[in-house]
């Protein structure tokens, strides 16, 4: 069976409550919980908290410019550790902080951040992040909903063994929540497990293979709800193979700075397009390689190569697109929300 059609069928699974699709026998997963014992002990367990990022991002152009006199853009951040940020110490170094100056940049107006990913969390803890980002949550929503959303998840149901369909099906339904309430939505999808360092064969060929198999089968899912996904892959780049000690934390499983940032300068423009503020050229590049498929085409070819765009161009077909990265400006430190009542921050210096 074609990856196109097996991604389909998880997809479809996925929509009509369905189990999805097997990839392991008994003797299998008795093998791949050994090697995810021995990973386990080579990568170590984090106890650390990742920066909180939350606030105005370019608040000085909140005074000056063709952004002035304009409400903040508001960015939310949902998912695993991977949008959390875990693996650096500042602010500034976060994805969320990088994606928010960077958004601020390009729209020449500020940008407030609400980043409520969690490490460790896995696709079903999407309805709750969800909730806290949508008005008449357990979050502050006097600001409306967010006018576009980023999430990244599905690492953690791979390694915890969650069915492709039931994570495919926890994503769309937190798609589609936030599709209703107005954001625009851009997913990275499930990274590739095979590119981790202390992961030995033959954990690393399955791991790769349920990675891009889940990566597929969600962005058929989110394109289909109207959404984007870049597909985060071997963590957005061939950099991170070439230079894995660089661009990997300490505990060799998460980013470092210089791979978030890397990360970030490839999801930026995918951020931009679905606001409207990136030069549109939906003609496809063929010496790119990008084209419009049919979607489950599309969602293959994209897990396959990351930092590939997927966006909905009609009915069953979606353009493929590579589109180039552009440098982030330096992340600033957030400022802090204003109380209750108090007029807009100062500029940031």
């Amino acid at each position: 069976m074609s990856r196109a059609r097996v991604a389909r069928r998880i997809a479809t699974a996925a929509a009509y409550g369905g189990g999805g699709v097997g990839l392991l026998g008994g003797a299998a997963v008795g093998l791949l919980l050994t090697e995810v014992r021995l990973a386990r002990r080579r990568v170590g367990e984090s106890d650390a908290v990742p920066p909180s990022a939350d606030g105005l991002y370019g608040a000085a152009l909140a005074h000056r410019g063709p952004g002035a006199q304009q409400a903040p853009l508001r960015l939310a951040l949902l998912g695993d550790s991977t949008a959390a940020g875990l693996g650096v110490r500042r602010v500034g170094q976060t994805p969320g902080a990088l994606l928010a100056s960077g958004l601020a940049a390009v729209a020449e107006r500020p940008v407030r951040l609400r980043n409520v990913a969690v490490p460790g969390a896995r696709s079903d803890d999407l309805d709750r992040q969800v909730t806290e980002v949508l008005p008449g949550g357990d979050g502050d929503g006097s600001g409306g909903a967010p006018d576009v959303c980023v999430i990244m998840v599905g690492a953690n149901d791979v390694t915890h063994r969650m069915p492709p369909a039931r994570s495919v099906r926890l994503l769309s339904e937190a798609v589609a929540r936030l599709r209703t309430a107005g954001c625009e939505v851009v997913v990275g999808t499930c990274p590739d497990l095979g590119t981790i360092e202390p992961v030995a064969q033959p954990l690393r060929w399955i791991a790769r293979r349920m990675s891009r198999r889940l990566a597929a089968a969600q962005t058929i899912a989110v394109v289909e709800l109207g959404g984007r996904t870049v597909s985060l892959g071997d963590l957005l780049g061939p950099e991170f193979e070439a230079n894995p000690r660089e661009l990997f934390g300490p505990d060799q499983y998460h980013p470092s700075a210089e791979g978030y940032a890397t990360a970030a300068m490839a999801f930026l423009p995918t951020l931009c397009a679905a606001l409207g503020l990136w030069p549109e050229d939906e003609r496809p590049d063929v010496g790119r390689r990008e084209g419009i498929l049919p979607v489950d085409r599309a969602a293959v070819a994209a897990a396959e190569e990351a930092g590939t765009e997927v966006a909905a161009v009609r009915g069953p077909w979606a353009l493929l697109k590579h589109r180039r990265r552009r440098r982030l400006p330096e992340a600033e430190e957030a400022l802090p929300a204003p109380p209750q009542g108090a007029g807009a921050p100062p500029p940031a210096p």
